[in-house]
């Protein structure tokens, strides 16, 4: 009979204690160690039980010279899902593992059993939350009956890796996580080192099989993926599906990706047969208004190699308090106190007794510069309160000293904006002379030059 014992673990970390204290020694968090029961006994193999037709798909490595390492050998597979395969960087890799979070109710599991059903390949969906009734509920409001897509309703990790061998997959999915539990441990499902170790059992078989997983993560009231740090830094992607459950649009962005760019994001609308994807997310950032309105102005950004077209508020108010108040929505609230400073000091425009609040539209944040000429726009714009034509597009960087700075990527900016219509662009002046068809390139290096055109 193996020996059990108990132990203490970091919530926070997944760091482990011999003993309680107050605070975790590792991550220096306060009140985060939990007792659990662990079993200390020799680990079976996550194919113990499988089939040999499994086991023959094994992989066993053998040193090789970098230089005879064949970079295509293994392709890709395209989900047939466009916003997905964006994020992931063109598709799922064989053998990795993605770990996707995100608030309750906001999609997740949607999302996952749409790209299960749309894959042109034998997929198995594992799910610990719901019976495979409400599965096929949500199925049959997605999509048809597809062939290739198995159900599976299981916590146990044995059990699954047995109904894996004899299905043989070519993907895996998982809903979620921290339903799952192995025999190794004795603790709880949802604990650190239940998570710790399916994950590693899911790891190993993902790397040795060359199937991908992906895999559902809860999440705590802090936002963070729920469970020890640790498993964030096992899988090779971590995706998170964010949104605001009274509105139809989600975004999807990569916070860790190995095989990809961590820039880019996936725009989706929740409807009644599930998810769409947002081919131009410019509709939903961009007003549908009739007349222009005073503290608006649109903005050409970019989120990876996608340029998007976004509207930035402006309200500018005098200070009723005494102290002027400065509030951000979705941009830095630091940069916009630079921008008022510049403003201020460069300009001449008297904003320090005035309410500045700034809104970007479509609850999405942008951290990019070239939307700073944008913003000093709308500011400007609610200030004299005289609005910008709807057709008007900025494109720059906003220097202390007052000056117009170019941004990269200029050319897929100004394409974009002539591909959706505007009448003007504004941006710096560059060495570089953009073609495009309708759209008039205006250049402008200082901040009074822009001041004086647009509302002279």
């Amino acid at each position: 009979m193996a020996k059990t014992k108990t132990t203490w673990f970091c919530q926070n970390c997944g760091a482990q204690h011999a003993k309680w204290q107050g605070q975790c020694s590792s991550c220096k968090e306060w009140n985060t160690l939990v007792e659990e029961v662990v079993q200390k006994q020799d680990k079976a193999s996550w194919d113990q039980g499988s089939k040999e037709s499994t086991l023959s798909r094994k992989r066993t490595p053998t040193p090789q010279l970098i230089s005879q390492i064949d970079a295509r050998e293994n392709p890709r597979l395209d989900t047939t899902n466009t916003e997905f395969n964006r994020v992931l960087g063109g598709g799922l890799v064989p053998g990795s593992v993605s770990l996707l979070g995100g608030e309750p109710g906001i999609g997740k599991s949607t999302l996952l059993l749409q790209v299960c059903l749309n894959l042109p390949f034998k997929t198995l969906y594992v799910s610990g939350e719901e019976s495979a009734q409400q599965i096929k509920m949500r199925a049959d409001r997605i999509k048809k009956e597809v062939k290739d897509c198995y159900i599976l309703t299981e916590t146990k990790t044995q059990n699954i890796f047995r109904q894996i061998g004899e299905v043989e997959p070519d993907v895996v999915i998982i809903d979620s996580i921290q339903t799952l539990q192995t025999d190794h441990i004795e603790s709880s499902p949802g604990s650190v080192s239940q998570i710790r170790e399916c994950t590693s059992e899911l790891i190993k078989f993902a790397k040795e099989t060359a199937t991908p997983v992906l895999l559902i993560g809860h999440i705590t009231k802090d936002g963070h993926i729920a469970g020890p740090k640790i498993l964030e830094h096992m899988v090779d992607t971590v995706l998170q599906f964010e949104g605001d459950r009274n509105h139809t649009y989600r975004i999807l962005r990569a916070l860790k990706n190995r095989f990809g760019s961590t820039h880019e994001i996936g725009i989706y609308e929740m409807l009644g047969h599930g998810l769409r994807e947002v081919v131009n997310p410019s509709e939903i950032l961009i007003s549908q208004r009739g007349n222009p309105l005073s503290g608006t102005a649109i903005a050409a950004t970019m989120e990876g190699m996608r340029p998007l077209m976004i509207e930035v508020q402006a309200l500018v108010s005098t200070a009723v308090y005494g102290t002027p108040q400065r509030s951000a929505t979705g941009y830095n609230l630091k940069r916009l106190n630079m921008i008022l400073a510049v403003l201020e000091k460069r300009a001449g425009f008297k904003l320090g007794q005035k309410d500045v609040f700034l809104n970007i539209t479509g609850g999405i944040t942008v951290d990019d510069p070239a939307i700073d000429l944008a913003v000093v726009a709308a500011i400007l714009s609610s200030n004299f309160d005289l609005e910008i034509s709807s057709q008007h597009c900025f494109s720059a960087e906003v220097g202390l000293g007052g000056e117009i700075r170019p941004v990269s990527r200029m050319e897929q900016r100004v394409n974009e904006v002539s591909k959706l219509g505007f009448e003007k662009i504004f941006i710096a002046p560059a060495s570089q002379n953009f073609k495009n068809k309708g759209t008039e390139i205006l250049a402008f290096s200082k901040i009074e030059e822009l001041v004086k055109y647009l509302f002279s």
